[in-house]
């Protein structure tokens, strides 16, 4: 292979992570406390592990989705989640809806913010929940 093609491929590897990944801690589980303004009284995760990549525990169902948009924006897509019933499936669907809704993001060490231009706001923390 000549040197001149292998540069490009070498320089994508090289790239750093400019979405939400690369500007906050991988190891953080954010915990919703706050959807639009009202408590969030089910337990709901996100997490950040890697580019591209958005895991966490809805109030009933797991699941895995893709962001992929430079930080502060983000653009959660296509939401895998396992299919369990319970009690808290409105508040789920409030939680995904939010997730793909959300196209703003601000991360600080405590708290994840997840915005949009006309109004939804959810609230995370790093860490446990308060009792």
């Amino acid at each position: 292979m000549r040197p001149f093609l292998v540069l490009p491929l070498l320089l994508g590897f090289c790239q750093p992570d400019e979405t939400i990944s690369g500007h906050s801690d991988r190891g953080a589980v954010w915990h919703l406390v706050e959807l639009n303004g009202e408590p969030f009284d089910a337990p709901a995760t996100l997490s950040f592990p890697e580019e591209g990549i958005a895991r966490g525990q809805g109030p009933c169902n797991t699941f895995r989705a893709t962001q992929a948009a430079p930080y502060p924006w983000i653009e959660i897509r296509g939401i895998a989640a396992t299919r369990m019933a319970c009690s808290d499936l409105d508040a789920e669907t409030a939680y995904f809806a939010a997730l793909r809704e959300a196209t703003l993001v601000e991360a600080s060490p405590r708290i994840l913010l997840l915005t949009t231009e006309d109004g939804m706001e959810a609230v995370f923390t790093n860490g446990p929940p308060a009792d």
